[in-house]
């Protein structure tokens, strides 16, 4: 497993947001953890990347706790937030090149894994134009680049293809699924649009903070008597699609 999180429980205030939430992570997978806008999906990716402090529960990375060996976890783990955190200013290189910084990678190791994630996304040609000029698809890509340079096992992704048209949106998820395969890369994927898992994808179903499902989408379909992920989500949630 590349990541177990056991009893998770966060509040804002005596406000509940997630409440004992138990996952594990198979390696070199793509999960989709879907779950209607404010179910807790950020709250719980702001968890696993300690941009919030765990208050319940532990979070493990490759059998180590996130808690006590920050470290090493974060340098395992690539993550794109719903928010684009690119400097627009700056040009798409010149973006890869300050992240790889932070990560103590050399100028030569940047410029390499920048230009060949670049080429991966088919936007070596926009290297130096600034990210600006950028449409929003080509924005989201340069972002997952990004989270790749320092050559993580693990990619989080938080709604990364909020304020795309269809087009963009299935290029992107697409592209995500062929690094699962071209890299063993493990993949959590947070959405609210059911159009973005796939048949054969695990998914976990978050609605009002806790964990309602996990498993396989046939086989959540089969537990839950309906025919397709769209009727198995009303069902639990009450939420249409």
């Amino acid at each position: 497993m590349t990541l177990t999180a056991r009893n998770i429980g966060f509040c804002y205030g005596s406000k509940p947001v997630l409440t004992d939430i138990s996952f594990a992570l198979d390696s070199g997978c793509f999960h989709a953890l879907l779950g209607p806008n404010g179910a807790g999906k950020s709250t719980l990716f702001g968890l696993l990347t300690r941009l919030l402090a765990l208050q319940q529960g532990g979070i493990l990375f490759a059998g180590q706790s996130l808690k006590k060996h920050p470290a090493e976890a974060m340098r395992q783990i690539g993550v794109v937030f719903q928010q684009n955190a690119l400097d627009l200013d700056l040009t798409v290189r010149q973006n890869l090149m300050y992240h790889s910084a932070l990560h103590g990678l050399s100028r030569k190791q940047a410029r390499l894994r920048g230009d060949h994630e670049l080429e991966r996304f088919g936007l070596l040609d926009r290297a130096s134009d600034p990210v600006r000029t950028l449409n929003g698809g080509h924005r989201r890509r340069v972002e997952i680049a990004r989270a790749l340079l320092h050559q993580p096992t693990l990619l989080l992704l938080d709604e990364p293809t909020a304020g795309l048209d269809i087009a963009s949106r299935k290029a992107l998820n697409d592209h995500v699924r062929q690094l699962c395969a071209d890299d063993n890369l493990t993949v959590l994927w947070a959405t609210h649009l059911i159009e973005e898992v796939a048949a054969q994808d695990r998914v976990l179903i978050l609605h009002q903070g806790r964990l309602l499902a996990d498993g396989p989408v046939q086989e959540l379909c089969s537990r839950s008597g309906t025919t397709t992920l769209a009727e198995t989500f009303e069902l639990l949630t009450g939420v249409g699609s």
